[in-house]
């Protein structure tokens, strides 16, 4: 299994740093980010050391999916979540701080702030349909029909 010894979270992963792990299974690691947006925030990395969305094989993303469903159903559950977001950055430009691919797995709680002080990072506005089409077209695979 790969691994690089200089990613906190193949630290954390090896045991070599704290962590407050929730779950694991023989791909991934579910646990507790320090750095919280908001009440039960996760995180759920692969065990092997992987970039970025870009770099994971799908055996470790199909992994990683399905550690987040579980933990997400139970801060559901669990945690009274009213919402779940999960959450990828890939890259520097999206926000990407620890590159090791990893998901938050974020509860919302709605009416909520002292647990969830998490706003909308974008104001959702209606696309100029040109440009929208334009980008479908270039990032269109093979024949629709």
């Amino acid at each position: 299994m790969a691994t690089d010894p200089d990613c906190i979270f193949c630290q954390i992963i090896a045991g070599e740093l704290p962590s407050t792990r929730i779950d694991e299974d023989e791909r991934t690691v579910a646990f507790m980010d320090i750095n919280p947006a908001s009440w039960g925030h996760v995180l759920v990395v692969p065990r092997a050391h992987s970039v970025d969305l870009h770099g994971i094989g799908v055996e470790d993303l199909a992994a990683c999916s399905a550690m987040a469903q579980r933990v997400a159903g139970r801060q559901a559950e669990v945690l009274g979540a009213d919402g779940i977001n999960l959450l990828n950055s890939t890259g520097a430009a999206a926000w990407q701080t620890v590159f090791h691919f990893h998901v938050h797995v974020i509860p919302r709680y709605q009416d909520d702030p002292e647990r969830d002080p998490l706003t909308l990072p974008w104001v959702p506005a209606p696309g100029d349909p040109a440009r929208i089409a334009a980008a479908a077209d270039a990032l269109r695979c093979g024949d629709p029909t």
